[in-house]
C-alpha cells in the first residue's frame, strides 16, 4: 500500500475516531456542565446558596443518610445471600448448573419497574397474597403492609443485585485450586479454619468489587424507591426528580445532583481500582478441577438448600407478576391485556397504552443503531493500531504520528466513554432538560432526546462487549490480507467482520433492552404523546382503579417478556465469557 493511500485514509479515520468524543461533548458533559453552572453559577457568579441550604436543612441531611443507609445495608444483605450461592455453584457439580446461573441473571437485567410492580404483585396491598389472606381472615383491609417500607427497597435491592455478587464471586473462586486449602488442612487447620484464614483472603478482592458494583447499584437507584418506598423513604435520585418536576426548584436540583455526581464518580474510581487489584498470582485452575458431585446428605441439604432459597428469592415475584396480571375479579383473565389495545376515554390527548409499546421499540431500535455505530468505532479506538492495517505507521511519511496520536486517545479515551456507568440516569435526564432547551441545541420538544439518553447509557455495555472480540483476531491475517493486495476497507469486511459480529450482535440486544427497561432519564425528557412502556406503566400506577392496576401489570409482564428474550439472545451468543462486564 502506497504512503498516498495511507495519507488518505488516515483523516477518514481520524474524523470517524472523533464521532463518539463529539457526541459525549454534546450530550454528556455539557448537560452536566450546565448543572453544575445552574448550581454554583445562577446568575453568572459564584453563589454556594443551594449548596448551603443542602448542609444547612435537616431534611436534605436524613435523604443523604438514607440514602448510604439504604445502599450499605442492601449491600450487606445481597453479600450475605450471594455467598452461600456462589459456594454451592463453584464447588458442586450437578444437572442444570449453568442454566441455573443463566436464569439467576435474568432479574438483573429487567427495568426497575417491573422489579417494583413484581413485588406489588406479590405483597403489595391488591397482591394474591393479601386477597386470599383477607378472605380466609375475614379482613376489611389487608393484612400485609410491604408497600412504602424499607423492608420492600432492601428485598427489592437482593433480588436485583444478587446476580451480581453471585457471578464476580463464582468467578473468582472457581478458579482457586483446592490445594492451598488442603495445604492448610496438612499443616493441622480444621476445614473451617482453612476457610477463614486461606480461602476467604484470596476472595476478599473479589468481594469488595462486588460489595463496590453492588453499592452504586443501590446508591443510585430510582425506580425501586420512588415505587416501593413512596414520599416517605426518599434518595438523593428520588429528590432529585421531585425537585425538578414537582416543585421545578432548579438550583436546589442541581446541588443534589452535583453531589450525586461526586459521590458515583468517587465509587466508580473505587471499584475499577478494586476491579484492577483482583489480579492474583496464583496458580489458576479451570472451574471443572475444584468441583465435586453431590455424594452425601449433607452435601443434597446445602445444595438443594440453596437452590430452594433462590427459586423464592428469584421466581416468585416474577411469577406473581405473570399470575397477577391474568387474574382479575371474576378470576382468571385476559382484559387486562385486551385494554392495552383500547382507548375508552376517546380523548385526544389521551395516548392509547400500545403506543407506548410501539414508542419503546421504536426507540430501542434508534439505540441500537446509535449505540452500535458509536460503539463499534470506539471499540476499534480502544484496540489499538493493530486494528489498522500492518505497517501503516512505519510506511507512513510521518513516522510516529499515529502512534502518538494513539496513545494520547487510548490514554483517557476509555475511562472516558464509562462515565455514564458512573453518572446517574435521573441526573442524566435533568441535564438534558436544562442544557437542550435553547439554541443552538433546541431538542427539549424533540423525541431524539429519548434515543440519545439511552445510547449513552448503552455505549459501555457495547463497547466492552465488542472490545475484547476486536483484540482476539490475530494481526497475521491483516498482514496476509494486506499482502495479497486488500485496502483498509476489505481488511474491515473480510477479516474483523466475521470475527466479531457475533460479538456486536451480543452488545446490539445489550443496547435494545437496556433502551426498553430505561426509566431514570426517560421520565424527565420523554413528551406526553411518546411514553415509553416503562413510563406508561409508572403512570398507570399513579392512577387510581382496577383496571389502570391491571394494565401496569399486563405490560410490566410484556416488557419482561421482551428483556427475556433479549437475555436469552445474549446468552446464546456470547461466546464463553464474552465481554468484560
Amino acid at each position: 500500500m502506497s504512503e498516498t493511500l495511507l495519507r488518505r485514509l488516515w483523516p477518514y479515520f481520524g474524523v470517524l475516531y472523533w464521532l463518539p468524543l463529539l457526541f459525549f461533548a454534546l450530550f454528556f458533559f455539557y448537560p452536566l456542565g450546565t448543572i453544575l453552572g445552574v448550581s454554583f453559577f445562577p446568575d453568572g457568579r459564584l453563589q454556594l446558596g443551594s449548596l448551603r441550604e443542602l448542609f444547612s436543612t435537616s431534611y436534605y441531611a436524613r435523604v443523604l443518610w438514607f440514602t448510604f443507609w439504604q445502599a450499605t445495608v442492601s449491600t450487606i444483605l445481597v453479600l450475605l445471600f450471594a455467598f452461600p450461592g456462589a459456594y454451592v455453584f463453584t464447588r458442586y457439580r450437578f444437572r442444570g448448573k449453568t442454566t441455573l446461573r443463566t436464569i439467576s441473571t435474568l432479574p438483573f437485567v429487567l427495568p426497575t419497574v417491573v422489579v417494583a410492580n413484581a413485588f406489588l404483585a406479590l405483597l403489595g396491598p391488591r397482591s394474591m397474597l393479601n386477597s386470599w389472606l383477607m378472605n380466609v381472615l375475614r379482613l376489611d383491609q389487608p393484612p400485609l403492609a410491604f408497600q412504602y417500607t424499607v423492608w420492600a427497597i432492601l428485598l427489592a435491592h437482593v433480588f436485583y443485585n444478587y446476580a451480581v455478587a453471585l457471578r464476580i464471586i463464582s468467578s473468582a473462586w472457581e478458579n482457586l485450586g483446592p490445594e492451598y486449602s488442603q495445604a492448610a488442612q496438612m499443616l493441622g487447620a480444621s476445614p473451617l479454619q482453612a476457610f477463614r484464614e486461606v480461602t476467604l483472603p484470596l476472595l476478599q478482592p473479589a468481594i469488595r468489587a462486588a460489595a463496590v458494583l453492588v453499592f452504586i447499584f443501590c446508591f443510585t437507584s430510582f425506580g425501586v424507591v420512588l415505587i416501593l418506598g413512596g414520599p416517605r423513604y426518599a434518595t438523593l435520585e428520588v429528590e432529585i426528580y421531585r425537585q425538578a418536576v414537582n416543585l421545578f426548584n432548579l438550583p436546589v436540583a442541581a446541588a443534589l445532583s452535583t453531589l450525586q455526581i461526586i459521590f458515583t464518580f468517587v465509587l466508580m474510581w473505587l471499584y475499577t481500582r478494586t476491579q484492577a487489584r483482583q489480579s492474583q498470582a496464583l496458580k489458576l485452575k479451570s472451574a471443572g478441577a475444584v468441583e465435586r458431585p453431590i455424594r452425601t446428605a449433607k452435601d443434597r441439604l446445602v445444595v438443594l438448600g440453596n437452590l430452594l432459597f433462590m427459586l423464592l428469592l428469584l421466581g416468585l415475584p416474577l411469577a406473581a407478576l405473570v399470575l397477577r396480571s391474568v387474574r382479575g375479579a371474576e378470576g382468571f383473565t385476559l382484559r387486562f391485556y385486551q385494554e392495552l389495545f383500547v382507548n375508552r376515554q376517546e380523548s385526544l390527548f389521551f395516548v392509547p397504552p400500545v403506543e407506548a409499546i410501539f414508542n419503546s421499540i421504536a426507540f430501542a431500535t434508534a439505540t441500537v443503531f446509535l449505540a452500535v455505530s458509536l460503539g463499534l468505532i470506539s471499540a476499534w479506538m480502544l484496540a489499538g493500531e493493530e486494528t489498522d492495517l500492518p505497517a501503516m505507521e512505519a510506511r507512513s511519511a510521518e513516522p510516529g504520528f499515529i502512534g502518538r496520536m494513539r496513545a494520547k486517545l487510548q490514554h483517557w479515551l476509555d475511562p472516558v466513554l464509562m462515565l455514564p456507568l458512573a453518572t446517574s440516569a435521573v441526573t442524566l435526564g435533568f441535564g438534558f432538560i436544562l442544557a437542550l432547551n435553547k439554541p443552538p441545541l433546541n431538542l427539549r420538544r424533540s423525541v431524539v432526546l429519548v434515543p440519545i439518553a439511552h445510547t449513552l447509557v448503552a455505549m459501555p455495555f457495547v463497547i466492552r462487549s465488542v472490545l475484547p472480540a476486536i483484540r482476539r483476531v490475530n494481526p497475521r491475517l491483516r498482514e496476509a490480507a494486506v499482502m495479497l493486495g486488500a485496502d483498509a476497507t476489505a481488511v474491515r469486511l473480510t477479516i474483523d467482520w466475521p470475527l466479531i459480529r457475533r460479538a456486536l450482535l451480543v452488545g446490539a440486544v445489550f443496547a435494545f433492552t437496556i433502551s426498553m427497561g430505561e426509566f431514570g432519564a426517560t421520565v424527565f425528557i420523554a413528551r406526553p404523546q411518546t411514553p415509553t412502556m416503562p413510563v406508561a406503566i409508572y403512570r398507570f400506577l399513579g392512577q387510581p382503579g382496577a383496571l389502570n392496576y391491571g394494565q401496569a401489570l399486563a405490560m410490566s409482564t410484556l416488557l419482561m417478556l421482551v428483556c427475556a428474550v433479549g437475555f436469552v439472545v445474549i446468552e446464546r451468543f456470547r461466546v464463553g465469557d464474552e465481554g468484560e462486564f
